[in-house]
């Protein structure tokens, strides 16, 4: 009987990078990741439009800065807003290079996550 009500029971989402950015970003950065969502109006600073990373890199998108920056460390900036999602997003790790030629033990979650945000980037305005 435990056999069957556990093929019953709906599947839990994949945690994929958008899964987690519906579920950990959208309320302050908003759906389509323009610092647009419900909560944003009431943090300061806002929360950065996130679509434009790459512009504001000279073309490139930062793959371990977003990542440093998701899962909480921030470099030396000042107070924010945006709460650390390192503890979340913990669990397997996948060898990840993100582009200084050091594959990296780095939680998978983590890195679907800047995938996904990277898949949001803007081409610049010509």
């Amino acid at each position: 009987m435990a056999a069957l009500v556990a093929a019953c029971a709906p599947e839990a989402p994949a945690a994929t990078g958008q899964y987690d950015f519906a579920a950990l970003c959208v309320d302050c950065h908003g759906a389509q990741g323009k610092g647009d969502g419900p909560l944003a109006a009431g943090l300061t600073p806002r929360p950065v439009d996130v679509t434009v990373i790459a512009t504001q890199n000279g073309g490139v998108f930062p793959k371990a800065r977003v990542m440093s920056h998701i899962d909480g460390f921030t470099m030396g900036r000042g107070e924010t807003p945006m709460p650390s999602f390192g503890d979340l997003l913990d669990g397997e790790t996948v060898l990840y290079d993100s582009g200084d030629g050091i594959p990296t033990p780095t939680p998978r979650r983590l890195v679907a996550l800047m995938e996904y945000v990277e898949e949001l980037q803007v081409p610049a305005a010509e």
